[in-house]
């Protein structure tokens, strides 16, 4: 069964259906990865790093970024990552370094601190990876496809951001 869209174009339902529930589950994947790494970071008792910062710190991993390298990246919101690039600085877990080009921009990069931290994210990663294996949650193959469909749905995505609107 079909339904019609007021601009005359027909969608399987059943597709928008599934469609709905895959951006639902995302979103809700998304928040349960930041519950995770809080109660990772709870057990070992780490608790001046929030979630979205671990995941900031783990995601800048050894390079040298502006803000705006990360959000064109599209990891993070513009107020969000400077907020929490400012609140990291203050904390001792990055460095950061005005651009001798642009001096409005700052560079930052993970400090000892930081890399602790990151390292920890990246050790409960490797322990997740190990456990979806090893309890046939996930295969080698079965984490390519689903890669390789969310690759799908960013390129389109940004094809719609770029040549739509």
């Amino acid at each position: 069964m079909s339904m019609h869209l007021q601009i005359g174009q027909t969608v399987n339902h059943g597709f928008v259906v599934q469609y709905l529930e895959a951006l639902a589950l995302v979103e809700r994947l998304h928040r349960l990865l930041l519950d995770v790494i809080k109660d990772e970071f709870e057990r070992v008792g780490v608790l001046e790093v929030n979630a979205v910062q671990a995941l900031l710190l783990f995601n800048i991993g050894d390079n040298e970024v502006t803000a705006g390298e990360l959000k064109s990246r599209g990891y993070y919101q513009g107020s969000n990552v400077s907020y929490n690039l400012k609140k990291l600085v203050e904390m001792g877990y990055m460095h950061h370094q005005r651009c001798e080009i642009d001096r409005r921009s700052v560079r930052v990069r993970l400090t000892e601190k930081g890399r602790l931290i990151r390292d920890t994210v990246a050790g409960l990663f490797e322990r997740h990876a190990d456990g979806l294996q090893s309890r046939d949650v996930l295969s080698s193959d079965g984490i390519n496809d689903i890669n390789t469909a969310l690759k799908r749905v960013e390129r389109y995505w940004t094809d719609q951001i770029r040549y739509i609107y």
